[in-house]
């Protein structure tokens, strides 16, 4: 299935489950000041994800992680290791985390995704670049139907 692009917000996409641009897990979640997606999960869905990312400890880096959705309307979120412990993501780890999400995706059962550009938020990574290295590694996902999104805050009028 062709990959769509889309843009908006993550949290309002019709899809089974989101990617979330995590970090390593080696910090506390409540030590952080969740921003981006992880800010708009939390702010959304409630702390109930990051409670149980907890529990899985460290994640390697492009590593990733399935939990419940929280107060989300998804059967998932999956949360992806995108960045470094210098809070910055490279091409390895962007293309190594939707790799490892679309793994998790299959083992969940999840038929539809909806990714935000890893890296290109807290990770500094360029998001045109990010977004063709994005593309590249979804280049092997045809069972899955799935979108990127560009975050787009809504215009005000």
């Amino acid at each position: 299935m062709p990959v769509d692009i889309v843009d908006g917000d993550l949290l309002d996409q019709p899809v089974d489950a989101i990617v979330n641009a995590w970090n390593r897990n080696i910090i506390p979640w409540w030590l952080l000041l969740p921003q981006g997606v992880s800010g708009a999960i939390k702010r959304r869905g409630g702390t109930a994800p990051f409670r149980e990312l907890a529990r899985v400890g460290p994640m390697p880096l492009g590593s990733a992680v399935v939990t419940g959705p929280g107060r989300l309307p998804f059967k998932g979120i999956i949360h992806v290791a995108g960045i470094n412990m210098l809070w910055r993501a490279s091409a390895r780890s962007i293309q190594d985390s939707v790799h490892h999400a679309l793994t998790r995706a299959g083992e969940q059962g999840f038929r539809s995704l909806a990714f935000p550009i890893i890296g290109a938020g807290s990770g500094s990574f360029d998001e045109a670049r990010a977004l063709e290295l994005m593309l590249e590694a979804l280049g092997d996902a045809p069972a899955f139907d799935v979108r990127v999104v560009r975050f787009r805050p809504p215009k005000r009028t």
